[in-house]
């Protein structure tokens, strides 16, 4: 699978067309269980892993960083950080809030620390922060990149008009250019991203790493209907898909699934690895029981006549 890697935008950077998300790692997935998901997905050719200063914070006893050290201890005993591509972002980690230049240094810094790394691959700015002029965020970036300490810059969660004042500071200050995106994304979220963000991103050459691929799992089938999400920990993330036209849509994929003898997974993940300027979806696998059905996305090239038919049935959701 190693042929079907795919170049990060503008920069240097090569990576596998499914990215591995690390937000389950110290929170649903404990460590050993984390290091045989990572173990799996490089040995199937996997080489692109993205987490966040801020993973997982929102957990019971957890502070924040405890994915990018478990990530860390890994890359260390594995001896692989050159073989592997590592994305973390900054603004959300309760100690590191917000993208002030400051901020953004410091918050380099600890996940460096705690990547146990002397730089990272792609470093995203991971929400807006609307109190920091964007002058000082683009110059705190650039400043990381001339420091060696990050090799390219991404942008997560930004509207198209500030991605497009972000391009238009960093050329007038001759700053590095941003090369990837990373938006929610998916067959039950299609509206905002594909008329919004879509255009810029191609006019700029962003590589796009959609996150929610799957919707919190209602991409998967797993949810046939309402009944099925009663009392889950994922119950408010699905319910705006328990209707109709979400359960027609799984149906359309349970279809095509079955004609490629495959998981419904599968058929949405490669659905939008399909979709321009998509480099590759990010999935999380809690288990290493569930890496498969992700994976096999990646030689699954859907024809004309499906992706049309995948494009039809989530109409509603593109809106």
């Amino acid at each position: 699978m190693t042929d079907r890697r795919v170049k990060v935008g503008n920069s240097d950077l090569e990576v596998f067309p499914l990215v591995l998300g690390g937000n389950t790692f110290g929170w649903t997935s404990d460590e050993a269980t984390s290091r045989k998901v990572l173990d799996e997905y490089v040995e199937a050719g996997g080489n692109f892993i993205d987490t966040a200063d801020v993973y997982s914070a929102w957990a019971p006893g957890n502070a924040g960083g405890e994915s990018e050290i478990i990530l860390g201890r890994w890359l260390a005993v594995r001896s692989n950080r050159d073989k592997v591509v590592v994305a973390t972002k900054v603004s959300e980690h309760p100690q590191y809030k917000g993208l002030s230049h400051d901020n953004v240094i410091a918050a380099a810094n600890e996940s460096l620390l705690r990547l146990g790394t002397d730089v990272i691959d792609l470093y995203y700015a991971h929400f807006d922060d609307k109190n920091t002029p964007l002058e000082e965020t683009a110059a705190a970036f650039d400043e990381l990149v001339k420091a060696g300490k990050i090799r390219a810059i991404g942008l997560s969660n930004y509207t198209a008009d500030r991605i497009e004042e972000w391009f238009r500071i960093a050329r007038e200050h001759g700053y590095a250019l941003p090369v990837a995106l990373e938006p929610h994304y998916n067959l039950v979220a299609r509206g905002n991203y594909e008329r919004t963000l879509a255009p810029v991103a191609a006019r700029e050459n962003l590589a796009v790493f959609p996150y929610f691929s799957l919707a919190a799992g209602f991409l998967t089938g797993k949810y046939r209907s309402a009944a099925d999400a009663e009392g889950t920990a994922r119950q408010g993330m699905v319910a705006d898909y328990l209707i109709a036209d979400g359960f027609a849509l799984i149906d359309a994929l349970d279809a095509m699934a079955k004609a490629h003898d495959t998981a419904i997974a599968t058929v949405a993940l490669a659905w939008l690895r399909h979709r321009p300027q998509v480099a590759g979806p990010i999935a999380s696998a809690r288990t290493p029981e569930q890496l498969p059905a992700l994976l096999d996305s990646v030689s699954l090239d859907l024809a004309a006549d499906e992706i049309a038919t995948l494009d039809k049935a989530s109409a509603p959701f593109a809106k």
